[in-house]
């Protein structure tokens, strides 16, 4: 009887938890992100507090204060350089007769159906690029779409705030004292596992930190190395950066992100020339970028990938696969976001808790 009590009692304490964690998502997003920033601004602390004059060293308190406002200096400068491109891209896009721009894509457009139509199985059935751009095409170019984002920003931006100023505040104290998120992880932990528990923390904060720094690093060579090749490839700077910043960006998304980079990258690229280049010239434009992306995709998957994926968190590549894939089937693009730091720490405590078991063994062997 008491074997079944105490099954009830673990069964009702999940519910409750599952109950609470849904109820208060959004502080918990708040102390989520948080906690990733503390972890990406932690080199930063440790590195100030190693600088002394004389006898003098900063206390821990001006660290995570100077490190702090890092962040948000290179957030605000984020914005304030990035957003007036944005905003004049798409101000440009919302000037293109988007007839003239299907027009002037005629030529490259009847290549590709010809290519496609070639390849396809069913003959009765032809393909048709321009069926798909013009239903399409209108939406992308049409400003209204830019309006109704930034009414939508507009309308919640006292929870906006509320966030920013929730996630400073918590941020700060989780840099001036780096042990605090796992005290308060250890307040939910019976004191029995404590010590198995911090270690569980100790080794997932150093495999995340190397992922999200590895992540930081992905992301900058993809957008220089975009917004290099199209620079060469004859877009303007201020085209090329955007894409470059949107494709770095969104690449962060497994699998999908890319796709839509792509896709951005040729509607602004070819918007950008459809005035000033003769139609016959964009089919070679078209090329040109598909090969810029291509080229950078390939060293991104050969190179960066695997020195982020597979070495930060000890994973293999067909693990990770699999894993995003159901993380992506269950949550979408949010699972796929979270699926490596959340299999990470999963891994870690499987290894700590259930390693009798031989699939924990065989998964967690590199950890």
């Amino acid at each position: 009887m008491s074997k079944y009590y105490k099954y009830l009692i673990i069964l009702a304490t999940t519910v409750v938890v599952v109950l609470a964690v849904w109820y208060f998502q959004n502080i918990i997003a708040y102390i989520l992100v948080s906690a990733v920033l503390s972890l990406i601004g932690e080199p930063v602390v440790n590195f100030l507090e190693r600088i002394k004059i004389k006898k003098f060293s900063l206390p821990k308190w001006m660290c995570a204060g100077i490190t702090l406002l890092l962040i948000w200096v290179v957030f605000l400068t984020f914005f304030r350089i990035f957003v007036p491109m944005i905003a004049a891209e798409a101000n440009k896009l919302s000037q293109i007769d988007s007839n003239r721009f299907l027009i002037a894509l005629n030529e490259p457009v009847n290549r590709i159906d010809a290519f496609v139509n070639s390849l396809s199985i069913n003959r009765n059935e032809k393909f048709s690029t321009m069926a798909l751009l013009s239903h399409n095409i209108q939406s992308v170019l049409n400003i209204s779409v830019f309006t109704n984002v930034f009414s939508s920003l507009a309308s919640t931006i006292g929870n906006i705030f509320i966030a920013l100023f929730s996630i400073t505040f918590i941020t700060f104290f989780f840099l001036k004292d780096e042990d605090l998120f796992g005290d308060i992880i250890l307040l939910l932990i019976p004191e029995k596992y404590e010590e198995r528990i911090k270690e569980v923390m100790i080794s997932s904060k150093s495999l995340l930190m190397r992922y999200f720094v590895g992540i930081g690093a992905q992301v900058s060579a993809i957008i220089v190395l975009i917004t290099s090749g199209l620079c060469i490839v004859g877009l303007d700077f201020q085209t090329a950066i955007v894409v470059g910043l949107f494709s770095g960006i969104i690449n962060v998304i497994p699998y999908i992100g890319p796709l839509i980079g792509i896709m951005f990258g040729l509607t602004l690229g070819l918007a950008s020339k459809v005035q000033v280049m003769p139609a016959e010239q964009l089919g070679h434009l078209l090329i040109f970028i598909l090969l810029v992306y291509l080229t950078v995709h390939l060293v991104d998957n050969i190179l960066f990938q695997p020195l982020i994926f597979s070495s930060s968190v000890k994973a293999h590549p067909l693990e990770i696969f699999l894993v995003i894939l159901v993380a992506g089937h269950l949550s979408g693009i949010t699972g796929m976001l979270v699926a490596i730091p959340g299999y990470t720490v999963i891994r870690v405590f499987a290894k700590q808790f259930l390693n009798n078991f031989r699939v924990v063994q065989k998964l967690t062997r590199k950890i």
